[in-house]
This record gives C-alpha cells, structure tokens and sequence, in this order.
C-alpha cells in the first residue's frame, strides 16, 4: 500500500495547493485523493478514516456545485449576507454552536462504534479528527474563511494519528497541510 499512500500524498499537496488558490480545480483533485484513502486507511485499520473518504468523495461533487454558483452570483455581483463577491466570508455566529455540536455527536457516535465493533486502536482519536474534518469539509464548501482554522486542528491531530499508525507519508502530508492552512487562512482573510 505505500505507493498507493504516496500517490495519494502527491494529489493530496496539488489539492492542497488549489485549495490555497481557490481554485475550483481543487474539487477534482478533491475526488480523485478520497478514492485512493479509502483503501489506504482500511488497510491500516483508520477506519473512520476511511469512511470520511467516502464523505469527502461525496462532499467534493456538493463543494464543486456550490463554488460553481457561488461563481456565477459573484459574476452577476449578486454576493450573499456575509460573502464577497468572491464567495469568501465568515461564517454567520450562530452555526458555530451548531458546528460545534455536529463534531461532538460525531465524536460520541463514531467513537463508540468503532470501540464496540472494530478492532480500532484509536477509536476516539479517529472519531475526533472524522468529526472536525466533517465540519471543516462543509465550511469549505461554503467558503467559510474560518474553515481553515478547523483544518489546522484537524490537521495536527490527523498527522499525530497517522504517524502513530505508521503512514509517515501521509502523517507529513497532513503536518504540511496544518503549516499551509495557516498561510491559506491569512491569505482568504486579506480577500475580504
């Protein structure tokens, strides 16, 4: 499976790349490194992990749609409350508890399930990162500017985790995408 992880960790620095660029193309990409996780992270036992990849597979074909309108409004100058005409903004302060709860039911489902039913060795942890990397997936969609400090946080515990489990190639993919969400964030806030 190693060639399988580092194919993976190449689309995973080019998505990462077109993601600081806001680039549409990083919905394709956004595709592509999901369908090879799934079976890097089975294989190692994440398996939340690897259903996440199904979720992230799924939720790149809503972030392409939604980035596509969000283009044609920002075309029209037709920018919704609290976005540009870019289609970046914040995020509106009343999802955050909402956000907040989702990466908790999360937590508390997940994790039990894998304890109970895997032979996880992480099940909380993974259950964890699952439930951030959730909310942080949606928040892109959204081009919520905030979302990379979710991705920052589910990033440093990703690659704690994967180094853990022994994927040192996806473990430095996730250290440099924490290190690069910092600059994204910085670089989206200055777009407002």
């Amino acid at each position: 499976m190693e060639w399988l992880e580092i194919l993976g960790t190449g689309i995973g620095l080019l998505y990462l790349y077109l993601e600081y660029r806001a680039s549409v193309w990083l919905w394709i990409a956004g595709v592509i490194m999901p369908a090879i996780y799934i079976f890097v992270y089975y294989d190692a036992g994440l398996y939340a992990d690897a259903g996440i990849s199904v979720y992230y597979l799924l939720a790149s074909l809503y972030g392409l749609g939604c980035w596509l309108l969000s283009s044609r409004k920002g075309s029209r100058n037709e920018a919704s409350e609290g976005e540009t005409n870019e289609g970046i903004g914040h995020i509106p302060g009343r999802l955050w508890w909402w956000l907040a709860g989702v990466v908790l039911l999360v937590t508390l489902l997940l994790g039990y399930i894998l304890r109970e039913f895997t032979d996880s060795s992480v099940p909380w942890a993974d259950a964890f990162t699952t439930g951030l990397s959730v909310v942080a997936m949606w928040m892109l969609a959204r081009k919520y500017v905030e979302q990379w400090l979710v991705w920052i946080l589910a990033d440093i515990g990703c690659a704690a985790l994967y180094f853990y489990k022994g994927l040192y190639f996806t473990g430095g993919l996730y250290g440099v995408y924490a290190v690069i969400a910092w600059f994204g964030y910085r670089r989206w806030s200055s777009e407002l």
